[in-house]
């Protein structure tokens, strides 16, 4: 028997549709300016780090096409709609920036081998421009930061670049203060580093949620102790949890209740207590007697007719 019910999701995702075109707009600008500035000055540095800051356009437009494509509805073929979009971007933000570490480890061990001068005034002329540019685009991802993976991709990846020309300017003048030229590549790697401590936990989330772990700030066994205490219920198994989006998350249960019949109004308030409890919006909950025939085939593989004398009743709540 099943029960469909439609509402709200309690944690709906903002739309960030306006930051991210703002976002994509100013950095393509600066790419352009840099480029240019690279280009009359003849520094290769510039050119280089205008090359890094198309990056950043290509991870502002991937966060925001996979946001878009998680706003469409669920298919025949795509039942679940296109929400784990979100998780693979977050993935992708984050290996760009450890790869972008890579690059800046890279460069910053070549200056080191040969220190070359660098035309000071312009790079910081333009590198100060940076900070401004990737630092508003950072702020106006800030607010989703926390809610949103894909969001904080995002801010990350903007953060991190006001990050870089933050340090590009204080190497610039230190280097006319001092003469020092190994000041440049030193504060690069300092950066490096700074950038891959913050990218860390983007990468590891984002990779647990690809492989359908638990999101973050869940517990299972809290979850599996609530689902225990509802009425009627004297034993729960084959629970599993796991992220439909960087904003959803789905969840599916065997529930024991070996007295109750057929209970839409169990369902539904089980839904809604899940909702608003743990922010799980699309929740399937099977109900069964407890004779011990239906073990989870994850675990245990059954005859496919195992379950087939059970009540199965299946309560969904979709965040559209």
């Amino acid at each position: 028997m099943h029960d469909h019910s439609h509402a709200g999701h309690s944690h709906a995702p903002a739309d960030f549709g306006r930051a991210f075109a703002l976002g994509v707009a100013l950095n393509t600008g600066f790419v352009v300016l840099e480029a240019a500035a690279g280009w009359i000055t003849g520094s290769l540095a510039l050119l280089a780090d205008a090359g890094h800051n198309l990056s950043d356009v290509a991870g502002l437009l991937l966060a925001w096409g996979a946001a878009a494509m998680a706003k469409t509805r669920p298919t025949a073929t795509r039942t679940y709609g296109m929400g784990r979009s979100t998780i693979l971007a977050s993935l992708a933000n984050a290996v760009l920036l450890l790869l972008a570490v890579g690059a800046i480890v890279w460069e910053a061990a070549q200056r080191f081998a040969a220190p070359q001068p660098i035309a000071e005034w312009t790079v910081a002329a333009v590198a100060a421009a940076g900070i401004l540019v990737n630092g508003f685009t950072a702020w106006l991802f800030f607010a989703g930061r926390k809610d949103d993976l894909n969001i904080r991709g995002a801010y990350l990846h903007m953060a991190a670049d006001a990050g870089v020309s933050l340090g590009v300017v204080l190497a610039a003048f230190l280097v006319m203060a001092t003469g020092w030229l190994w000041v440049d590549p030193a504060v690069s790697i300092v950066i490096a580093v700074v950038i891959a401590w913050g990218t860390w936990g983007l990468l590891t989330e984002s990779t647990a949620l690809a492989l359908d772990g638990v999101p973050r700030g869940l517990d299972h066994g809290e979850i599996e102790s609530f689902l225990g205490t509802l009425p009627g219920v004297t034993a729960v198994h084959d629970l599993h949890v796991w992220a439909l989006s960087t904003t959803e998350t789905a969840l599916t249960a065997h529930v024991v209740r070996p007295d109750a019949g057929v209970d839409d109004a169990f369902l539904s308030e089980t839904a809604a207590a899940l909702r608003t409890r743990f922010g799980i919006g699309h929740t399937t909950l099977q109900v069964e007697r407890g004779d011990g025939c239906a073990a989870c085939s994850l675990v245990h593989p059954a005859p496919a007719s195992a379950h087939d004398h059970h009540d199965h009743a299946h309560d969904h709540d979709h965040a559209h």
